[in-house]
């Protein structure tokens, strides 16, 4: 350790300890950085805590302008990661429901995932519309449009219109209700909706359907 005498004018002299001021100091500038360290490390531990924006929107409630969709339409949205369908029902197409009900496995949605405001043959708000989520309920595949009914559809003669899953054949009519005998156990759910407008509708947003 050095002690250096320095020399002032009058004569006078004092003794600085050189090595203990440097300490001093390298001391002071460590601390600083292992602060501003500290400080970079807590703020994104502390964001892990919050959710993210992604995360956020993925539950949110989705609007849907209905304005542009024609009679016998459909639009797909999507709400928490799913695929909603909103098929806007022509009156032959609702007249189409009652054809199928012999031909369902739950032809009252008795068991089915659906609002307890949504009720009737059509499960419906508006019976106008159809609000589902498109996802097949025995293995979640995404079943197909096939709305012209009879052997024009494919499908065969009988066939009152609906959907079609081509993974494992399950079809629904078009009010989403599962056929009789197929490997899809249950109707296709009805999410929470509301109407906010007669052209807009909320998806993810329950107000008893008002």
């Amino acid at each position: 350790m050095s002690n250096d005498k320095l020399e002032v004018s009058g004569g006078a002299s004092f003794s600085c300890n050189c090595a203990d001021s440097s300490r001093r100091q390298l001391m002071a500038a460590t601390a600083a950085v292992g602060g501003a360290v500290g400080v970079g490390v807590a703020a994104p531990f502390v964001a892990s805590f919050l959710p993210s924006e992604r995360a956020k929107a993925a539950g949110a409630p989705v609007e849907v302008d209905l304005s542009g969709l024609q009679p016998g339409e459909m639009k797909t949205v999507e709400w928490r990661g799913k695929p909603v369908w909103i098929v806007r029902r022509t009156p032959e197409m609702l007249e189409s429901l009652k054809k199928s009900e012999a031909m369902l496995a739950d032809p009252g949605s008795s068991r089915a995932e659906q609002p307890d405001y949504v009720k009737g043959a059509g499960r419906a708000i508006k019976d106008e519309y159809l609000v589902c989520v498109g996802l097949c309920t025995h293995l979640g595949c995404s079943p197909s449009a096939k709305f012209k009914p009879g052997a024009e559809s494919g499908i065969g003669d009988d066939w009152p219109g609906g959907f079609l899953c081509p993974c494992h054949g399950s079809r629904f009519d078009l009010a989403g209700r599962v056929f009789k005998s197929m490997p899809a156990p249950d109707n296709l759910p009805i999410p929470p909706h509301t109407y906010v407008s007669d052209t807009r509708l909320i998806i993810g947003e329950d107000t008893k359907g008002a």
